[in-house]
């Protein structure tokens, strides 16, 4: 047998004999993932052509490495690549061959793999094969036919689920919804050895070579049917608040069932470019860069060896310590989780079987096995064998010290010691053990089974090995995690007080708390500060005995406004629908506060709610990185898309800064600094140079 002819650095043609028929094997070799290269797009354009001219009767189209082709190659996005066939260019000579053209997949075909494989007259797969058109997530469409040729063989109600969300599935499920053609079970050489078979079986049994964009039964099914688009547009209102990607993927869908196919294709590409070139797409393929970045830390070597982590130990059973425990239980990891007494431990541990139970993605099965990994107690001493062991208890600093003076004593050597703390000093904590090395901040964000991020805080001690451990198992459970140092409130919390001390100052000067939280709301957060603060409960750390009327949120609760948890709050709360309405004895309870401390109200724009509320935070994050308290601008807009519901199509605070101009918020920063006073508008000399010079929050490493 001839060696494969190389068609480019990543693309190779072969030839095959199967049951009398000539195929030619087009193999993709682009690690890691065979992402969609120039040099791949050319040799597959070149390869097809070889191919056929070459005599082969069938086409198979195989890729090498653990994947399929994955997508499109983001670094290439907006720039520019050499002179090589597009994906276009592709897709014609594979669905125009003379010969029938299969494509093998294993791994994932995910958008532009996809959509190569939408081009093949055949499609087959191996069982453990993952198909999706995720381009959403990067505030983009399918550009490439995606959208037109999707809805052809799925039909319209599945492409819109499956290009509005992103989704990956299977391919039983691709099988069954038309995707594919045949599933095998086995390895890529099984795989291989399937699809020269199906190539074969297409030319001896003359199975017609019908083009996918020529298959319209699907999508004339709902030709002129508005209600099945405005149907689900209101089925996804709430979810995808802000972006303008799924509402373009709509209406290309929309174009499928309504246009030619041509047509189709031009409304799909003036979309594609409305996103491509739009603000939106620019800040979420950012994001997209900025978490990975995230989980490397320069000075820690590739080669630190780990902490083999195979027994975990959480320190309290509430709302946050069973959430922790669910994290280590979902990926196999044995937990146990000690409560000060048997009445605490077993509620807790109700509590996270009933989150168990009501997840929709977790089976019955499933519940028992996790549950049987979290073991109960009410004794310390059962710490004793763990590898890790989280504290989640209450803020409270003497408290923890405490508690870390006891896991001192009771932890093996090298155990990874934790804690839980939100805003408090690590170094403070870990001074109190004989192996501060060992310690380390780890905050999870509440629920802590649901919330994405993970914000590591090192300690001025912890070692390489228990920082390497920290992140890599912020991985293995699904986190985003970022690493940060030690000040106040971190990173995350840090950039919060200087929002909400805002916030609170604008009540007093005439803004209502559902103005503040609308501004803050229509900018793309879940919910403004005083709606969060009404779901979280007002009297958190409010004692009645030690009160003294000095804030609102104390007057508030004085006058038994406690918030959601009993229908009174900054705002009212309807008993059965919770929905929330503006309350004027509470507004009038605002104006009474500010008359007492001598402050006159006015009328406060929107405008200078959305500066006064957003600029501080972005100042501090500049301070934030002055101090080397995280490493990269970009780290910061990864801890506030994750932890604070920053809206992911503006990119986070440090890009959004950046789009809005330095320059513009330096000078603003100055203006208010120079009305209103307050530390927290002292200028940063850093954004001030950076504005000065031209430079980039969101690039700057500290």
């Amino acid at each position: 047998m001839a060696e494969p002819i190389e068609v480019s650095e990543s693309v190779s043609l072969d030839r095959e004999t199967v049951d009398g028929v000539d195929v030619a094997l087009v193999i993709v070799n682009n690690p890691p993932v065979n992402a969609l290269s120039w040099h791949v797009r050319q040799g597959l354009f070149e390869a097809m052509t070889q191919a056929t001219d070459s005599g082969a009767q069938a086409i198979v189209v195989v890729c090498e490495g653990r994947t399929f082709i994955a997508g499109a190659d983001i670094s290439e996005f907006g720039g520019g690549a050499p002179n090589a066939a597009s994906l276009q260019d592709v897709q014609s000579a594979m669905e125009d061959a003379p010969v029938p053209v299969i494509a093998a997949i294993h791994g994932t075909a995910l958008g532009g793999g996809l959509e190569v494989a939408l081009c093949a007259h055949y499609r087959v797969s191996v069982a453990s094969a993952k198909f999706g058109l995720p381009e959403v997530n990067l505030g983009l469409l399918p550009g490439a036919g995606g959208t037109q040729r999707l809805p052809r063989l799925v039909g319209v109600p599945k492409a819109l689920e499956m290009m509005t969300t992103g989704r990956h599935i299977g391919s039983a499920e691709a099988r069954e919804g038309g995707l594919v053609d045949d599933v095998v079970e086995g390895d890529t050489d099984a795989l291989r050895g399937a699809a020269l078979a199906f190539a074969a079986k297409a030319v001896n049994d003359a199975m017609p070579r019908v083009r996918v964009r020529d298959r319209n039964e699907l999508v004339e099914a709902h030709k002129g049917d508005e209600r099945i688009f405005a149907d689900f547009r209101k089925s996804i209102a709430r979810k995808t608040r802000g972006f303008l990607a799924p509402e373009y993927n709509i209406q290309c869908i929309e174009a499928a069932a309504n246009q030619p196919f041509e047509e189709g294709l031009k409304t799909e590409g003036k979309l594609f470019m409305e996103l491509m070139t739009g603000p939106q797409s620019a800040a979420q393929r950012y994001y997209f860069f900025a978490e990975r970045a995230a989980n490397k830390i320069p000075d820690i070597p590739k080669d630190t060896p780990l902490i083999d982590v195979k027994h975990v130990g959480v320190l309290g059973a509430g709302t946050m310590g069973g959430g922790i425990a669910m994290n280590f239980a979902n990926v196999g990891i044995p937990v146990t989780i000690v409560e000060r007494d048997q009445a605490s431990l077993d509620k807790g541990l109700a509590v996270v079987r009933k989150n168990y139970e009501r997840s929709r993605s977790t089976t019955a099965e499933q519940v028992e096995e996790r549950m049987g990994l979290i073991t109960g107690s009410t004794s310390k001493q059962d710490f004793a064998d763990c590898d890790m062991v989280i504290e989640a208890v209450f803020e409270d600093m003497d408290l923890k010290k405490s508690i870390f003076k006891e896991l001192d004593e009771i932890c093996k050597p090298g155990a990874l010691l934790a804690s839980n703390t939100s805003a408090l000093d690590v170094n403070e904590i870990a001074a109190v053990t004989s192996r501060p090395e060992s310690v380390i901040g780890m905050h999870f964000f509440s629920p802590a089974n649901v919330m994405k991020l993970l914000e590591n805080v090192r300690g001025d001690k912890s070692s390489d090995t228990v920082v390497a451990t920290t992140m890599a198992i912020g991985k293995k459970i699904g986190k985003v995690s970022t690493m940060v140092g030690v000040c106040p409130g971190f990173v995350g919390n840090r950039m919060l007080f200087m929002r909400g001390a805002e916030a609170e100052r604008m009540l007093l000067e005439g803004a209502t708390p559902a103005q503040v939280d609308k501004v803050l709301f229509d900018f793309g957060f879940p919910m403004g500060p005083f709606s969060m603060s009404d779901l979280a409960g007002l009297d958190i750390g409010w004692k009645e005995e030690q009160s003294s009327s000095s804030t609102i949120r104390e007057v508030l609760c004085e006058n038994g406004r406690r918030g959601q948890k009993n229908g009174m709050g900054y705002y009212t709360y309807d008993p059965e629908t919770r929905a929330a309405t503006p309350d004027a004895e509470v507004e009038q309870l605002i104006k009474n506060f500010a008359i007492g401390k001598g402050i006159e109200q006015r009328e406060v724009s929107d405008q200078e709610v959305l500066e006064r509320c957003l600029y501080p935070m972005i100042n501090e994050g500049a301070k934030i990185l002055e101090e080397k308290i995280a490493i990269r601008g970009s780290d910061i807009d990864v801890v506030w898309v994750n932890g604070y519901g920053w809206p992911v199509y503006r990119g986070g605070p440090m890009h959004w800064a950046d789009s809005v101009g330095l320059a513009e918020i330096a000078s603003k920063i100055e203006e208010y600094s120079a009305s209103l006073g307050g530390k927290h508008w002292d200028l940063s000399p850093l954004l001030k140079s950076l504005a000065e010079s031209g430079g980039q929050l969101q690039t700057y490493t500290s």
